[in-house]
Formats: C-alpha cells, sequence, structure tokens
C-alpha cells in the first residue's frame, strides 16, 4: 500500500492492507508475539458474525447505507417455538444470508441510542457537518521509516477536526477507559497520521461517547477532549511501540513472555 489518503477504501481492505495501526501497537505493548499471532490466528467464520452493539451502532451512525447492507431486523412475530414460526425463522434466515441478524430488542436500543445522539446539539452538528467518514491514511512513520496507518471514523476538513465514536456500558467511568484502552495513543497516532499526510496541524480530536446503558431511561451522550499533557503520554507511548516493532522486525526476534507484576494493592 503506497502512503496518501484514501477514501473509497473498505473496512476489510484497510485491515487486511500493510501498514501498522494503533490496535497492533496496543499488541506489541502487551507482547510482541502477540502482533504475529494477530495476523495469523484463524477465525471463527461463525462468531465473527455474531452481533457486536458498538460495531452496529458504529455502522448506523457513519454509514447507514452500509447498515442496511450488512443487518437485518428479524421480524417480532416469529414464533420459533411453534413449527410454523420454526419454518418461518428458516425462511426469514434464507433470506438474510451474509447478513448479522438483529433481534427487534436490539434495533430498538440502536434507535434510541441514535436518537439520543441527535438530541445532544453539538454531537448532531458533528455526525452531519460535512465531512469524510472512514477515511484511510497512511504515513511513514518518521522515526523508524515503517508503514503506519489509521481510520479515523470521522474527517471535518473544513475544521480540521477529528470525530472518534465510541460506544460505553459505563459512561461514568469513561475516563478510567480512556487509559485500559489506549485511546491517549490513538489520538496521538490519529493526529501524527493526519498531519504527515494533510500537511496541516489538527485543531481537534473529539471522542463522542454514547452508553450502551440507560441511565434514567435514556441512553447518555457526552463529548470528550484530551488534556495536552495526556496527548504528550500517547505520543511517547506510541514511540515506544512503533520503535519495539521496527526492532522486532529488524531482528525476527518477538518476545512473547509477559511479567505479571504485584498489584497495587498487595504492595
Amino acid at each position: 500500500m503506497k502512503t496518501g489518503i484514501y477514501k473509497n477504501l473498505s473496512n476489510q481492505d484497510y485491515r487486511q492492507s500493510d501498514g501498522i495501526s494503533k490496535s497492533q501497537l496496543d499488541l506489541i505493548r502487551k507482547s510482541p508475539a502477540l502482533f504475529l499471532w494477530s495476523v495469523n490466528a484463524p477465525y471463527d467464520e461463525d462468531k465473527k458474525e455474531a452481533l457486536d452493539i458498538g460495531t452496529a451502532f458504529h455502522s448506523l451512525i457513519l454509514e447507514p447505507d452500509n447498515f442496511k447492507n450488512e443487518f437485518v431486523v428479524m421480524p417480532d412475530d416469529i414464533n420459533r417455538r411453534t413449527k410454523e414460526g420454526k419454518q418461518a425463522y428458516e425462511e426469514f434466515l434464507n433470506t438474510s444470508k451474509e447478513k448479522i441478524v438483529l433481534s427487534a430488542e436490539d434495533n430498538k436500543k440502536l434507535l434510541l441510542m441514535r436518537e439520543s445522539l441527535f438530541s445532544h446539539p453539538h454531537a448532531k452538528w458533528l455526525i452531519e457537518a460535512e465531512g469524510d467518514p472512514e477515511i484511510s491514511i497512511f504515513w511513514n512513520e518518521e522515526t523508524t521509516g515503517e508503514l503506519a496507518k489509521c481510520r479515523p471514523d470521522k474527517l471535518i476538513s473544513e475544521h480540521s477536526c477529528i470525530v472518534d465514536l465510541k460506544t460505553t456500558g459505563d459512561i461514568e467511568r469513561i475516563e478510567k477507559s480512556f487509559f485500559n484502552y489506549r485511546y491517549h495513543v490513538q489520538d496521538a497516532w490519529y493526529t501524527k497520521g493526519y498531519e504527515t499526510a494533510y500537511n496541516d496541524k489538527l485543531s481537534s480530536f473529539i471522542f463522542l461517547v454514547v452508553s450502551t446503558k440507560l441511565n434514567c431511561g435514556r441512553y447518555p451522550v457526552r463529548l470528550f477532549e484530551l488534556a495536552q499533557e495526556v496527548k504528550e503520554i500517547g505520543r511517547t507511548e506510541y514511540l515506544e511501540d512503533i520503535a519495539t516493532y521496527h526492532e522486532c522486525r529488524a531482528s525476527n526476534d518477538w518476545a512473547a513472555i509477559e511479567t505479571i507484576k504485584l498489584p497495587y494493592y498487595m504492595e
């Protein structure tokens, strides 16, 4: 894959393309051998099609046309305990091949989450603003020369702004999730990719977070930006990770054993 900006690259093609991504840097951080495992380990194709609410919501909001092609809602009047219901269910599955089946309950949840998002004025603007969803960026990382890649959820070019849509089961503890999932590294990595590819300074990286759990009957929506010192920590970490990756490729020595340290509550 050549360096540059690709606006029509499918998610599958992006994942299969050369270049190291932030999620792969996460594996390098844990154990370099996990990177090779992630590349070579087989998928259970049946389980791969199981519903993930976060993925479905992401598609519904950012790529509604693709959502219609990838998901289908099972009629709620099919009673699978009866002979007729079982037959109707089989006919439904036969006409819905290669699509992920949503229950009526899951579909209702997704639609309520969407309406909740659009009830937040700033979140609504971020989604409706003119921009490019799911663009793919490839660049040569400056300290190692390694091919790097990222795929921002949405880029609002007019404002030099990246929007990243997240779902969470506990929005009141989202700060902990930011560090558990290394969103600070994502911020720094995507920022570098954008600034390298566009030769422009990124003005803002906004995390749009929607809860998958009800709070007083509604699905909360919040917007976050990272403090500059947190962004710098993210940059430091990705530089360490890409250096490790570069060294492993050069030596073909992929460390595998992880060390379990004494937890803080036992010190």
